[in-house]
Parts: C-alpha cells; structure tokens; sequence
C-alpha cells in the first residue's frame, strides 16, 4: 500500500481543536452509536509494558489504534502511551489512511471529559484543580475551559519542577495559576474550594481523601486503566453521581469502581448512566458530587479519527509531505 498517506500530529491538532473534538464524539453518539456494543479491547502484557488493540466500526469508516504502554519511558524521555491508528473505509473495509495515534490519544481523552462535564458542572465552574503534569493534564486544561469558564488551576504533582511548569504555561494561557508538589498537603484547601477536579496520573491508589471534595464539584479520573489501580477513593465514589463511559468497560477495566465493588462499598447499579444515557439526558443529578471515569474506548478514537480526515480531505490537504509507504 504505498502512498497510504499520514496525518502526523501536528496536521490532527490544526485539523481538530479540541472543540471539534467534543462535537465529534457527541454527534457520534447522537447518531446512535452504542458504547456498550463496543468490542472489548485485547491488553497483552509484554516485559516493557503493554500491548493494546483497539478496533472500532462506525458509519463510513472503521479502524484500529495499536498502542503502547511503558511505564519506563518518561526515564528515558520518550512518551509513556505510544500509538499508530490506521484508518479504513466502512464498506470495503481499504486502508486509506495512517495517523499518529499519539497524538489521537492526547486530544480525545480530555475531549470525552469535556463532553461529559459540559452536562454534569454547573454553568458557572470556574476553578479547576489538575492532578498530573503531563500531556494530559495540560490536555485537560485546555478542553474544560472550552466547555466551562474556568479562569483558576491548581496544579499538583510528584514532580514539583513539571508542576510548575505547567502552572506557568496556564498562566501564559491567561489563567491565574499556581502549582504544589504532592508532598505538599497545602494543595487539600484547593480540592476543598475547587468546581472541578481533573485525575490525569499514573497512580495506583488514591489521590486525596473523597471527603474533601465538594458537593457540586464534578471529578473526572482518566489515568488508569487496570482493575487494580485508581486515583479515586471508596468515599467519593459511594457519595457521587457516577458516570462512565461504558458500564461493560468499567467494570472490567475501572479499578476507581471495580475496588470499591469487590468491597461492598456500592453495587453496579450505582452506576447512573454512560455516555450516550448523559448527552440524552437520562442521568439523574444527585445531591453529592458528579464522578466522570474513564479507561478509554475505540469508538472515541474513531469519532476524532473521522473529524480529522473528513477535514483534511474537505480542505485538499493531501499532499506527498503527508504520504508514506506502509
């Protein structure tokens, strides 16, 4: 297949804001895309790390993300989750298209939280506290003040030199900013006060006590993936209003909900609804906190996947700078 052509990371980034973003995942599921019908993801492990396939089918196209997860490789600069989609056509099932996975990854994850804490915050949340320093919390940053109008980040990490320097690139945004390292329990009185609260971390075990947060704070927790790892504890998730993606991915891959199931702390039923129950409008608010967790699913990537190529064809943008042999 040569002259398959490949949209890098840049190209995805000027094709689709993280505005676009968002529209394309609602408009996929308004258009009756099913989360629960998803195919479940194949995870291999494999002594660097992870092994993930994700395929998906939706509408005109179809497709597939080969991603990487190696915990090793921020020691060695490289990016911890690494990835290549290849994009097919729906009927004929033809490639027609690579892109940077890496990037795809970077721009749906906090795209699927924008669309969810659109219909879960109230109007007028406006301070945000982001757990993390990577790509995805600066990810994070950028889409929920597109569907809130946050004007204050905290920012807290392990690393206190990576927490300030996100803190400096949103103050450069415009934001009032500030950053702690997570040794510092200085940053509880920011939990405390914050409207939204952003888990975007590596961590295996909770982040800060549930108490802490607010009634009508909204929280979402995209860093794990694996039954056994969470940044959320058992109280918050007992006290909120829980929103998934899917209930059959969460409860295989949500350690923020599995852990507290296997301990009796809540039921399945707890779950108020996926993503396509939300943009319905078939969640119930509760009097607690508002809990979005996510593990990431194929048919997210595909939606954005589609909006990027669907753009960059419309604008004629094919181009042998943008074409490589598969």
């Amino acid at each position: 297949m040569n002259g398959l052509p490949h949209l890098d990371g840049e190209t995805i980034d000027r094709l689709v804001p993280p505005g676009r973003a968002v529209e394309a995942l609602e408009e996929a599921l308004r258009g009756g895309l099913d989360p629960e019908q998803a195919p479940p993801r194949p995870v291999v492990d494999v002594p660097a790390g992870q092994l993930l396939l994700m395929p998906a089918s939706s509408g005109p196209y179809a497709g597939v993300k080969v991603a990487t997860v190696a915990p090793g490789n921020p020691a060695r600069g490289l990016p911890r989750i690494q990835a290549l989609y290849l994009l097919l056509d729906g009927a004929t099932l033809t490639p027609i298209a690579t892109m940077d996975g890496t990037a795809l990854t970077t721009l749906r994850t906090p795209a699927v939280s924008a669309l969810a804490v659109r219909r879960l915050a109230p109007p007028d949340a406006r301070s945000l506290v982001v757990f993390g320093s990577g790509p995805q919390a600066w990810g994070h940053v950028t889409a929920l003040r597109g569907v809130r109008p946050v004007e204050e980040v905290t920012v807290v990490a392990r690393d206190p030199d990576r927490a300030a320097g996100l803190a400096r690139r949103c103050a450069a945004a415009g934001l009032t900013a500030r950053s702690y390292p997570a040794s510092d329990p200085a940053w509880r009185r920011a939990v405390e006060e914050a409207d939204l609260v952003a888990c975007c971390t590596t961590a295996r075990t909770p982040l800060f006590p549930g108490g802490l947060v607010r009634d009508r704070a909204v929280v979402v927790a995209v860093g794990s993936h694996e039954p056994d790892a969470r940044e959320l504890d058992d109280d918050l998730v007992a006290r909120s209003v829980v929103v998934v993606e899917a209930r059959t991915a969460a409860l295989a891959e949500a350690g923020d909900l599995v852990v507290p199931l296997r301990a009796g702390r809540i039921t399945a039923d707890h779950l108020a609804g996926n993503l396509a129950d939300l943009v319905a409008g078939r969640v119930v608010p509760g009097p607690g906190p508002a809990v979005f967790k996510s593990v990431g699913m194929a048919w997210q990537d595909l939606a954005v996947a589609s909006a990027a190529y669907d753009a960059w064809t419309a604008r004629g943008e094919i181009s042998g700078e943008h074409e490589r042999g598969l």
